[in-house]
C-alpha cells in the first residue's frame, strides 16, 4: 500500500467547500480516515500557495492539547494565532472531546478571515444544542472506512490479483484504512479491530449513556452484528436474550441500540412500503460499518457471504450519497432501495443466482414493481455475470463496487 490511499471524492467535496462562508463537518467512526483525510487536503492547501502559518490544527486526542478542551481556552488559542489579512484555515480534530465547543466554533464562524474545519467520531455531537446553534451554518460530510475500489486502488499487488482474490482480502483485511499499509496476520487485524470496537463501547456509548451493564450493551452488540440484514426489533432483541439467559428490559434495549447506531458502529435501513409510501417504524434492518470487525465479533460467520454481500453494497450506496431503505411489498421485499436527488434505484443482493429457482425468486419482488425507474440485480457470478430480464440488469457485484458499469 502506498503511504496515503486516495480518497478523491472526500478530497473533492472540501477543494469544494473552500473558504465559503460555512462550518465544514466531517463524522465518521473512529479511525475511518478522517485525520488522514485533513491531512491530505492541509498538504494540498500548501501546494496551492497556503502558508504553513495560516494553518491551525488541533486533535483533541492528543494529550497537548488537553488544556484546550474548555472552549474559552480553545478559542483563545486560537485568536491569538490567527494572520491578519490572510485567510485562516482551522482544524479542529475530533471535537466531541470539548464540552460546548460549539460556541468557539460559532466565534471562529463569525470572522471573516476563518475559514472551520471540524471532525467528530459519531452521530450525536452534532446534535442537541449545536443543531440549534448552528442550524444552516454548517455542510456535514459522512464518511465511512474504505470502500473496495479505494482498497484495490492502494493494492501494491493489484496487478497479480483477479478481483475475486482482491475482494477476498477486503473482507479478510479490513477496511479500516490503518490496516492496508501492512500484510497483517489474523490476530494482528483482530487487535486492531478489537481495540477500534472497546474505544467505541467506552468512549462513545458507555461514558455517554452512563451505562454500567456493558455485559448487556455487548450482548446487543453482538445480536445486531450477528443478524446484519435481517429484520430486527427491540422486542426482538430482547426476547432474544431473555430466551439465552442474558435478560434486559424492552428500554434498555432500545436505549443500547440507539447508543450503538449513533456510534456509526451500526447502520440501520428503514423499511420502506412502497404500496403506501410510507416508512414503518418497526423491524428495520442493521449493517455493520466494517465486515472484519464484524466477524472478529461473530464466530463462524464467514460462511454467511449472502448477507455480508448486503451489508457491503448498503454500505457503498451510502458512499454514493443515497438514503438507503428496505422495500417492503405485500409478499416479499426488495432488499434496496436508494434515493438520491429524487431519483429512485431498486437493488437485489444475491451471492449468485446460477441456479434457476433462485434466480426466479430474486426476481420476483423487482418485476412486482411497476415503475420506470432502474432496476438491478447483483451477484458475484462470474459466468453469465450480466443479462437483462425484461429490462432488470444482473451485474457482477465487484465490477459494480469497481465503478466498471
Amino acid at each position: 500500500m502506498s503511504e496515503h490511499i486516495e480518497r478523491p471524492e472526500y478530497l473533492e467535496w472540501l477543494k469544494q467547500w473552500k473558504e465559503q462562508q460555512i462550518i465544514k463537518v466531517v463524522s465518521g467512526v473512529r479511525r475511518c480516515g478522517k485525520s488522514t483525510l485533513f491531512e491530505i487536503y492541509k498538504d494540498w492547501l500548501k501546494n496551492s500557495g497556503v502558508r504553513s502559518e495560516q494553518i491551525i490544527s488541533i486533535n483533541f486526542e492528543d494529550i497537548d492539547f488537553e488544556q484546550l478542551t474548555e472552549y474559552h481556552s480553545l478559542y483563545n488559542h486560537i485568536k491569538e494565532r490567527l494572520t491578519p489579512d490572510k485567510m485562516n484555515y482551522i482544524f479542529l480534530d475530533e471535537i466531541q472531546h470539548v464540552p460546548q465547543f460549539e460556541k468557539a466554533v460559532d466565534s471562529l464562524f463569525l470572522k471573516e478571515n476563518c475559514d472551520v474545519y471540524i471532525t467528530g467520531s459519531n452521530a450525536y455531537f452534532m446534535s442537541g444544542e449545536l443543531a440549534t446553534l448552528l442550524t444552516g451554518r454548517y455542510v456535514e460530510l459522512k464518511m465511512l472506512p474504505l470502500s473496495f475500489k479505494e482498497f484495490c486502488s492502494g493494492l501494491k499487488e493489484s496487478q497479480s490479483l483477479n478481483n475475486v482474490q482482491k475482494f477476498n482480502l477486503y473482507l479478510k483485511q479490513s477496511s479500516f484504512p490503518y490496516l492496508t499499509k501492512y500484510r497483517n496476520t489474523e490476530r494482528e487485524v483482530n487487535n486492531y479491530l478489537r481495540d477500534i470496537y472497546n474505544s467505541v463501547l467506552l468512549k462513545d456509548i458507555v461514558a455517554r449513556l452512563k451505562i454500567a451493564d456493558v455485559t448487556t450493551l455487548e450482548n446487543v452488540a453482538k445480536f445486531l452484528f450477528h443478524n446484519i440484514g435481517n429484520v430486527a426489533s427491540v422486542s426482538k432483541i430482547a426476547n432474544t436474550l431473555k430466551s439465552q439467559g442474558k435478560g434486559a428490559d424492552q428500554k434498555t434495549v432500545d436505549k443500547y441500540l440507539r447508543g450503538l447506531t449513533d456510534s456509526l458502529l451500526l447502520y440501520e435501513a428503514q423499511r420502506y412500503n412502497l404500496k403506501g409510501k410510507m416508512f414503518l417504524s418497526t423491524n428495520s434492518k442493521y449493517y455493520a460499518v466494517d465486515i472484519s470487525l464484524r466477524n472478529m465479533l461473530v464466530k463462524g460467520s464467514e460462511s454467511d457471504i449472502g448477507h455480508i454481500l448486503e451489508n457491503i453494497v448498503y454500505l457503498e450506496l451510502k458512499r454514493r450519497g443515497c438514503n438507503v431503505y428496505v422495500g417492503q411489498l405485500d409478499d416479499g421485499e426488495i432488499d434496496f432501495v436508494a434515493v438520491k436527488d429524487s431519483e429512485i434505484v431498486y437493488y437485489q443482493v444475491s451471492a449468485t443466482v446460477l441456479d434457476e429457482n433462485t434466480l426466479k425468486r430474486e426476481l420476483a419482488p423487482l418485476r412486482k414493481v411497476q415503475d420506470n425507474y432502474p432496476k438491478y440485480l447483483l451477484t458475484l457470478d462470474e459466468i453469465f455475470g450480466s443479462a437483462n430480464y425484461d429490462g432488470i440488469k444482473k451485474i457482477n457485484v465487484l465490477d459494480w463496487l469497481l465503478g466498471n458499469r
